[in-house]
């Protein structure tokens, strides 16, 4: 009995680690066991952000992917998105793992989906978005030192589509259409793009569905329930 107490408050001890250090947290029932991913705050990438800053750490991330899709436990992965955007490339990284995972995943925008957080949400097989949340889609940004040169200009253009390509094979929304969200002028002060709310994300193809964590639920036993009869 000491052995067994000893093993549940190790597990138990593990999860609020999980929770606390990597935003994560694994739940199971007999329809299926979900790992839970946390993409919240900003998404930090080579460059480390100032401690006051609510962070999603890309190298924390990647290994997670990796033993979620090796772990033959876990039945499908479950991601929830409350970020403002950050680091293109870290936050491309992790799109493109989970977009790769042969386990079932869905997503579930709150709050906000913002900028790279974009990619993120359509990255999954099926994507949610909460009645009040609205996701912002702009143009890419860059912060720092810019030559002024055609080299410049064209590496801005080459990863600017190598976004919008992922979106557009990632979700239902057309290549026309996404671009021109991100050139709208209308719609924010002093900047380009456009914010979407729950209804419009849907209606342009961005996101499949408005729900909340229970349709997402659903949703991901119902996948995890067709892989089985594979």
């Amino acid at each position: 009995m000491i052995k067994d107490t000893d093993t549940e408050s190790s597990k138990a001890e593990q999860e609020r680690r999980n929770i606390e250090d990597l935003g994560s947290v694994e739940t199971k029932n007999p329809r299926g066991n979900i790992h839970c991913l946390n993409i919240i705050g900003q998404v930090e990438g080579h460059m480390v952000l100032p401690s006051q800053n609510k962070t999603t750490k890309y190298e924390h991330v990647l290994p997670q992917l990796i033993a979620v899709e090796e772990n033959p436990e876990i039945d499908g992965l479950m991601v929830l998105l409350n970020t403002v955007g950050g680091d293109v490339e870290a936050g491309l990284a992790i799109a493109e793992m989970i977009a790769g995972m042969s386990k079932p995943t869905v997503s579930l925008v709150l709050g906000g989906g913002h900028s790279i957080g974009v990619p993120l949400a359509v990255a999954t097989d099926y994507s949610f978005i909460a009645p009040t949340a609205t996701m912002t889609v702009h143009p890419l940004r860059m912060s720092g030192v810019v030559i002024g040169v055609m080299q410049t200009f064209q590496y801005f253009m080459n990863m600017q589509e190598r976004i919008i390509e992922f979106i557009v094979s990632n979700s239902n929304v057309s290549n026309e259409e996404i671009k021109k969200l991100m050139l709208a002028t209308d719609e924010i002060a002093n900047d380009v793009g456009s914010i979407l709310f729950a209804k419009r994300a849907v209606e342009c193809g961005l996101i499949n569905e408005i729900g909340g964590l229970k349709d997402a639920l659903e949703k991901m036993y119902n996948l995890i329930g067709k892989e089985e009869k594979k």
